[in-house]
């Protein structure tokens, strides 16, 4: 037991008979254990040594997430995230080579899947990083924000005491009083646009005008970091309210804005249906321009569908080209040419003779020279189901070896090369299939008699007769199609007035200079000696032109400079610069 002392302010109440009257005899009250989370005085538990309270963790948790530094991690996080979406096909993008990859690695699709690699711009993931840095942007940015619109507002600073430490300065000598020098400075200033401090928040008997001009360069800053949330807004307007949606149309045939008539359609989350615009149009035509010649023979230089289209029902009917980067808008919706290709004309019969199959077939093309792959499925038919998997040639040739090849994207010399299918073609189950994608788990490839893969090899007005009754096949023709895309994104001009103002800001913020001026007046030896100041705040101007100029404005006689100042020896020859002025 330690000896007794009376505690400060309790005479006769010694430490010792304090402890004893703790119950708790925690770590609150004087001499109790330590870290035993007990309780003070008043019964409130206290916390120990490093400990937050909710209301604290939420400020650290929210300067976390707001850090320049979170964001820039969050940014390459995003980058890296987005890397799986360029280099695994995607389904909402091209769901044939999605489907193609998983046929090829069984092993891996079951992980793909789960991580949702196939989908990822969709997946939780990924979302939550994109959530989180538009937090983390916005969080970074509306402080600054409010810093540089308190910064344009404010008033500029008072005068340096020695203005003859400032890098930039000059000094004359005059017989005008004080105040009529600094009355003079202040309109001087106030004509050359710059902000003058009021004389109201300078301290009694300050004998000193303080200006400042290019306040456009913090409204630059401001109107950059705003013109980001601005971005932002239009954007998630334009996810959430838009859509996106694409089909692909045979040239001669038409298409209604309704859900029914898209082949991949991407609503916001909170689209409605109701606010699609009532619009229809046929492809009347389409044209593209060929490089025969040259460096780049070979490649397309023009492409141009011709489009006949009304709004409504009753609408007038209405022409339009529809070019690559010039959309067809009405209302708020545009139509976009984004691709092209050849469809195949085929007919496929059975072994009765009866047409099964007929028609243009979409493919798809695999390059740049419009080589491309389809499929055929017909229905059920007294003979069987038929299949057809193959690639068409624009213009087809042989190799020196022997092999295949196409060499020009225009329709030189087309040719269908495809292999034969007959059995379960999955068409009767009542689910839905890609039409892209063959499915033959339980078809059975044609041969022919000594076991080979039957490959028919037609050109236009070919027909061939399949063995086992089958029937025959029959290419017809060539047909084009085009891709387009409508979409409707009602916060895009929105996200473009953020993206102008951002660069209208970030031109300001770089080439707008601020610059502050100070002019101090006093009286010595019967004279008054006025100094000039300036500096420039974006650093490496040049103000020795301002400084002329406000000196040249005030009445400053040429025949009077400051003697030379041996601390600064980079000070001009009074030739040279007859009010001796410093540069640095």
């Amino acid at each position: 037991m330690s000896p007794t002392s009376h505690e400060p302010g309790a005479p006769g109440i010694t430490r010792e008979t304090s402890e004893q009257l703790d119950p708790s005899g925690g770590a609150g009250v004087p001499g109790g254990p330590r870290g035993t989370g007990g309780s003070g005085g008043d019964g409130a538990p206290r916390r120990g040594a490093g400990e937050l309270g909710i209301g604290e963790l939420l400020r650290w948790v929210w300067r976390q997430v707001t850090s320049m530094r979170t964001a820039l991690v969050l940014l390459l996080l995003l980058a890296l995230a987005a890397v799986p979406g360029s280099i695994i096909p995607q389904e909402g993008v091209d769901s044939l080579a999605t489907s193609q990859w998983k046929d090829e690695h069984p092993d891996l699709t079951p992980v793909y899947e789960w991580l949702g690699l196939f989908d990822v711009y969709g997946t939780v993931w990924f979302s939550a990083i994109y959530i989180l840095l538009m937090l983390s942007l916005i969080g970074c940015i509306l402080p600054r924000t409010f810093h540089y619109a308190k910064a344009i507002r404010k008033p500029p600073p008072r005068a340096p005491r020695n203005l003859s430490r400032l890098p930039d300065h000059a000094s004359y000598t005059t017989a005008d009083s004080v105040e009529d020098v600094l009355e003079r400075a202040r309109g001087v200033l106030k004509r050359r646009r710059y902000r003058v401090r009021p004389a109201a928040l300078d301290p009694e008997g300050e004998a000193a005008v303080a200006s400042e001009k290019g306040y456009l360069r913090e409204v630059g800053n401001l109107l950059f970091h705003v013109s980001v949330i601005v971005v932002l807004v239009g954007f998630a307007v334009g996810s959430l309210f838009g859509y996106r949606g694409g089909v692909l149309l045979v040239v001669g045939n038409g298409f209604s804005n309704s859900l029914t008539q898209y082949d991949d359609f991407v609503p916001g989350d909170l689209f409605d249906a109701d606010q699609m615009e009532p619009f229809s149009f046929t492809v009347e035509d389409f044209d593209v321009d060929w490089l025969t010649t040259g460096p780049r023979a070979g490649m397309a230089q023009k492409f141009n569908a011709a489009l006949r289209y009304k709004e409504g029902r009753d609408g007038e009917e209405k022409e339009y080209d529809l070019r690559v980067n010039h959309p067809l808008a009405i209302g708020d919706t545009e139509v976009f040419l984004i691709g092209h290709g050849y469809a195949p004309v085929i007919t496929i019969r059975d072994g009765n003779g009866e047409v099964t199959y007929s028609g243009p077939t979409i493919f798809l093309p695999q390059d740049m020279s419009l080589f491309s792959f389809g499929v055929v499925k017909a229905p059920d038919s007294p003979t069987g189901q038929v299949g057809l998997e193959g690639v068409f040639y624009p213009t087809f040739s042989m190799t020196p070896d022997g092999d295949p090849v196409n060499v020009f994207g225009d329709l030189a010399n087309p040719l269908l090369s495809v292999l034969v299918y007959t059995g379960d073609l999955g068409l009767d189950d009542g689910v839905p299939q890609s039409v892209y994608v063959l499915p033959k788990g339980d078809a059975e490839q044609v041969t022919n008699p000594d076991g080979t893969p039957l490959r028919l090899d037609m050109q236009p007005g070919d027909t061939v007769q399949l063995p086992d009754g089958l029937g025959s096949v029959s290419f017809e023709g060539v047909e084009r199609w085009n891709r387009l895309q409508i979409s409707q994104t009602p916060g895009k001009m929105v996200a473009l007035t953020g993206v102008v103002l951002a660069l209208v800001g970030l031109l300001g913020s770089l080439f707008i200079r601020p610059r502050r001026v100070w002019v101090r007046a006093r009286r010595e030896g019967g004279v008054t000696l006025v100094e000039v100041a300036a500096l420039d705040r974006s650093g490496g101007g040049d103000v020795s032109t301002e400084i002329d100029a406000l000196l040249e404005a005030l009445g400053a006689p040429d025949d009077q400079e400051r003697p030379y100042d041996p601390q600064h020896p980079t000070q001009h020859h009074p030739q040279h610069h007859p009010r001796s002025k410093e540069d640095s």
